[in-house]
């Protein structure tokens, strides 16, 4: 019986009335059934909440108030915070670029000592929550901060803050996205056309370049998406001064209690992020048709030369100037005492004396561990299933479900957390008491990072395994429990390790939805941050640094499990 290279296939696959055509027509159906439960989660969970706060906006009197987006577009003070939406994340990609791309070819192909545990640490503040990188460029950049002490120098509440704040947050997109392309291109094609004449750098313009260009393009679209919708970072650090759309829905919505304009904003940003979601898709199709790809074990090198061995030197320095720096001052203030350095604004973490919640700081730790922990198991039956979904890549129904799983990273958390207050407030879906309002917000989040970091590994489980399995009379159960699991269990702990640390850090949903008497450390940071007093702030201080710290370990423990690229966005 031969192997069909052109179908890649068994012969008879597929073909209805056939043993095999009948095993395929029921992994369909079980495919199909597969897509009920993430559709349902994703239709009650995102779509029903911000389709109900946009009609609450927009639909008054019994009929549609299209109207509204002449006056909201009118309005000079929004047309203003539109620019400055755009004009920073475009300045922002394009600075996250210039940093990040020398050190995505360092990682790529340079070996040298610690790279493994320089790639985790680069990756910790993309994790971390937004308020906790906002908290590290204050204490850096602020008022008595880092540079205020030594150089009189204070860049918070002015765009330059923002900038770099953004750049750390998103210098692991680059290196991870463009670097796991970029290590897995056969270098013997640049060396190739060096031989035939090409310079250096022709060589890599007409041989590598064009290589990565898709990388590149879909890494500049996603710290694009990020920063477009930055939300935490713009509220600590740009003051009154600067708002993005985000910020402004969240303004609207929470302060001015004007949900029209919130409406109309979260349509405009809605439309944005589908556009850019498009881009996406493009690019991560090309990126998958036109590589061919080798071991990236074989081509890291010992730096050669004094170009490579100073490329290597300046990509050190920026990360320890960009991301080391911060995360060293974060640490050393929460240790910065009034009565010098010591631990009193850890233990005031055990005390309920500061009067800014009704139990004491630690308890936000362990609420936000238990609620991490749900989401998780949520996001990775979701996004498991999904990801099984769209093992299949053919079809358009099969890439509008992939683009519908993508849609929470850009859309906005605020209005999705304002979402769940309206929405979910009667039977079958009244779970406006229910602690589990916060764990479901993380879910959303969580699943779409489960499905990036599932699906590769599923669809490179060779098709023929599943297929002789089915043959020979195994359930598609039994296919998944003995065929599958066993080649995508480490992709499994990775994606777990993944949604555990983005739910531990999200912030713009659960600042809304989070109990009084029950919140999470990220909002029991930014509640800290908008008190008075050296006490709040170092205990802020002290609480980031056990998020980061909890991170941290959650990354390493990933870098770990991963194997060959296996675990990249």
């Amino acid at each position: 019986m031969a192997y069909d290279r052109g179908t890649g296939k068994l012969p008879g696959s597929g073909r209805p009335g056939t043993p095999r055509g009948t095993a395929a027509g029921r992994r369909a159906g079980v495919r199909a059934a597969l897509a009920v439960l993430p559709l349902l989660f994703f239709g009650a969970f995102f779509a029903y909440p911000v389709a109900a706060i946009v009609t609450r906006g927009l639909h008054q009197g019994g009929r549609w108030r299209f109207g509204r987006f002449a006056d909201v577009l009118g309005d000079a003070g929004i047309r203003h915070v539109l620019w400055f939406t755009c004009w920073q994340a475009a300045a922002s990609t394009a600075l996250t670029l210039l940093v990040a791309l020398p050190g995505a070819y360092a990682f790529a192909r340079l070996d040298f000592p610690g790279r493994r545990l320089l790639r985790a640490i680069v990756t910790v503040p993309f994790v971390l929550p937004t308020v906790v990188a906002g908290s590290a460029f204050l204490a850096l950049l602020g008022r008595g901060g880092f540079t205020d002490s030594l150089f009189g120098l204070r860049l918070d509440t002015s765009a330059w803050a923002i900038l770099i704040a953004h750049v750390f947050f998103n210098y692991a997109v680059v290196v991870r996205t463009v670097g796991g392309v970029w290590a897995q291109l056969d270098p013997a094609q640049e060396e190739a056309a060096r031989m035939l004449g090409a310079g250096r750098f022709a060589a890599w313009r007409r041989v590598t370049l064009p290589a990565i260009a898709p990388s590149v393009a879909a890494a500049a679209l996603m710290v694009f998406l990020f920063t477009f919708t930055s939300f935490g970072t713009i509220q600590i650090l740009g003051g009154p001064r600067y708002s993005t759309l985000e910020v402004e829905i969240y303004r609207q919505t929470a302060e001015v209690f004007d949900l029209p304009t919130a409406a109309v904003l979260t349509l405009l940003q809605f439309a944005a992020v589908l556009a850019i979601l498009a881009l996406h898709a493009w690019t991560v199709r090309r990126r998958e048709s036109a590589l061919r790809l080798v071991d990236p074990a074989l081509t890291a090198h010992r730096p050669r030369g004094a170009a490579e061995r100073t490329l290597l030197g300046g990509v050190l320095a920026v990360i320890g100037v960009l991301i080391v720096l911060p995360l060293g001052v974060l640490v050393t203030r929460s240790f910065d005492t009034p009565g010098g350095y010591g631990l009193a604004f850890y233990r005031a973490l055990g005390s309920t004396d500061g009067g800014t919640f009704s139990v004491a700081p630690w308890q936000t730790l362990w609420n936000s561990l238990r609620f991490a922990a749900v989401a998780t198991v949520i996001a990775l039956t979701v996004g498991g299933l999904a990801a099984t979904v769209l093992v299949r890549r053919a079809g358009r129904l099969v890439r509008g479900f992939d683009a519908l799983l993508m849609l929470p990273l850009g859309t906005s958390a605020v209005t999705i957390g304002f979402g769940f207050l309206i929405a979910l407030d009667r039977a079958p879906l009244d779970l406006r008491d229910s602690w589990l309002l916060v764990p479901l917000a993380q879910a959303l989040v969580g699943a779409p990072f489960v499905v990036r970091v599932m699906l590769p590994v599923l669809r490179a489980v060779d098709e023929r395994l599943r297929e002789a399995a089915a043959v020979l009379g195994a359930s598609p159960w039994r296919v998944w429990r003995e065929v599958e699991l066993p080649l995508v269990s480490r992709a499994v702990a990775i994606a777990a390790g993944f949604a555990f640390a983005v739910s531990l850090g999200e912030f713009g949903a659960t600042v809304f939805i989070a109990r009084p008497d029950d919140p999470t450390l990220p909002v029991a940071v930014a509640r800290l941050l908008g008190r008075a007093g050296p006490l709040n702030y170092g205990q802020a201080m002290a609480l980031s640094t056990v998020l980061m710290v909890v991170c941290a370990a959650s990354l390493l423990l990933l870098e770990a499990l991963r194997t060959n690229g296996s675990g990249e966005l």
